[in-house]
């Protein structure tokens, strides 16, 4: 047995069932195994997008993505898509060639030679690790596992060397290492937490990300504590839409912030408290002035943006449902009340486009509420999260907080429909960022649907546009030639259509998730948004 082909079933000893890569001659001997293992590979059209998959495919299913990269251009490629990943904590192994041993750094115009690529990738990862020795690897591969699992999930980079793949592994064992379970926050820490709840009587809960997995002991701690409950983009619908004490609304917005300030006790669980989420407008800094009491698995991001009267080191889930048990019974502290004040508020922060906006997603989610809603930087995803209720049964992420890359909807809604076969996944992508990553229809095709994807089309990058004039910038550069989308998702071999009006838009949807296939629907911006004065 070769290395390459050891790596296959080592990946399948950890659970890896799909694979995002585009082979190359220095991975050919990565590819050995696959042909005879239960991994399955999908291909994208551009390594960034095999990046943008595995991220999509980690959020939906809650395992880490998996994507093999050539050496030099195929890693710099996948570096954007390790960065997302990076900012919004979430698992991806990326594993990729280096040049022959004894050729590395050593600038002689090796193929793909970069003069320290692992340096690079440790820029975006939470480890980069180079395998020198067959016995390397496995050690490499728990390495990347164990963080994934007891600590806070972000990128791995490994490199192999290209002459080693051909080496023999048979003396290696195909035995994953002991699964790591997250650490939960010490008993103290708790004992000092239930103190602060116990004489608290204005609680609110936020919740990032990092509490994602835990949202039934999310729903019975704010049920305890009487708490409104406020989402970060990626810890929307935790509490789901139609809770009393769900608001579906981002704490950039004043209405929010306003809940907060008035609150006598914050508990923060897996949020980083970052700007992205909590001041997107660039207003005066967000700052907790109550006691606050912040969960994280990450130390050191406990002691970033807002200092924290108890910090909880620990799973965020784990730190909710230990928190359940200590306390004493409901409290009552007007949460329903709070709460349904925020939600109308926050709505009436919302200019007419906005309103208009988040219409449309709800008239989206009404269709089709079982979706799996994957958006790019483009105004349907910033209004949606601005304000916009999610159902228990649904799922909404995208790039527009963090690193904040464009090209990101298309190839993670194909990663979220891979990993989630029985779902419907609905893409949402401006046309700007449609083009980035255009070529992955064709991986759309190939992975099948229902897979629908929704571009928003106003001839540009509208929002920065409009951001331009907002500061009296002459709008240069944002005005855009657009190809006939229509015409190209036909080309490749999708069902394509463009509503004449905005009425036909959840018959459309209902359609297309019924045809069991990708479908792309243009909704023309200026047909949507007839009715703005």
């Amino acid at each position: 047995m070769t290395l390459g082909e050891y790596l296959i079933k080592l990946l399948e000893a950890y659970d890896v069932d799909t694979v995002f890569g585009i082979p190359g001659v220095h991975t050919v001997e990565m590819y050995r195994g696959l042909a005879g293992s239960s991994i399955q590979h999908i291909t994208p059209r551009h390594e960034q997008g095999a990046g943008f998959m595995a991220d999509g495919y980690a959020r939906t299913s809650g395992k880490p993505g998996v994507a093999f990269v050539i050496t030099g251009p195929g890693l710099t490629n996948i570096i954007t898509a390790m960065g997302q990943a990076y900012g919004d904590s979430i698992p991806m192994l990326v594993i990729s060639a280096v040049n022959h041993i004894g050729h590395i750094g050593h600038g002689e115009g090796e193929l793909h030679e970069s003069p320290n690529q692992g340096f690079m990738a440790a820029q975006v990862a939470a480890s980069s690790f180079r395998v020198l020795t067959p016995s390397d690897l496995p050690k490499a591969i728990a390495r990347a596992f164990a963080s994934f699992e007891g600590a806070r999930p972000r990128p791995v980079h490994i490199e192999i060397p290209v002459d080693l793949f051909a080496a023999n592994a048979d003396g290696l064992q195909l035995k994953r290492a002991a699964k790591i379970h997250r650490p939960r926050p010490s008993e103290q820490a708790i004992k000092s937490a239930v103190k602060l709840c116990n004489t608290s009587q204005c609680p609110v809960i936020l919740l990032g990300g990092g509490a994602r997995g835990a949202a039934e002991a999310a729903q019975q701690l704010a049920e305890r504590l009487d708490a409104p409950v406020v989402m970060t983009i990626n810890g929307r619908g935790l509490v789901a839409a139609g809770h009393p004490l769900e608001v579906p609304a981002s704490p950039s917005l004043h209405s929010v912030r306003e809940l907060i300030n008035k609150a006598d006790l914050v508990l923060a669980f897996g949020t980083e408290l970052g700007r992205t989420d909590y001041n997107m407008f660039d207003r005066e800094p967000f700052s907790i002035t109550a006691p606050l009491i912040r969960a994280d698995i990450d130390p050191v991001q406990i002691a970033r943006n807002q200092p924290s009267d108890i910090a909880l080191v620990g799973d965020a889930g784990a730190a909710m449902r230990d928190l359940l048990v200590a306390l004493g019974p409901p409290k009552k502290a007007d949460g329903a009340a709070r709460a349904k004040a925020t939600r109308k508020a926050a709505m009436v922060e919302q200019d007419q486009k906005y309103t208009i906006l988040i219409g449309i997603l709800e008239s989206i989610f009404a269709a089709v509420p079982d979706a799996v809603i994957v958006g790019d930087s483009t105004q349907l995803t910033y209004a949606g999260n601005l304000y916009l209720p999610i159902t228990s049964s649904a799922r909404w992420f995208n790039s527009a907080c963090g690193f904040g890359a464009l090209g990101y909807g298309l190839p993670a809604a194909i990663g979220a429909r891979v990993a989630a076969p029985e779902r419907p996944v609905i893409c949402i992508a401006g046309d700007g960022g449609l083009q980035f990553s255009l070529a992955e229809l064709g991986a759309a095709m190939e992975v099948g649907g229902p897979l629908v994807i929704l571009c928003w089309n106003n001839h540009g990058f509208g929002e920065i546009k409009s951001s331009m004039i907002r500061r009296g910038v002459s709008p240069i550069g944002v005005d855009l030639h657009t190809p006939d989308f229509v015409g190209l998702a036909t080309a490749y071999g999708l069902e394509a259509v463009a509503p004449t009006s905005p009425d036909e838009l959840p018959a459309l949807l209902h359609k297309a998730v019924e045809s069991g296939k990708p479908v792309l629907i243009q909704l023309n911006e200026a047909l949507f948004l007839k009715d703005i004065d």
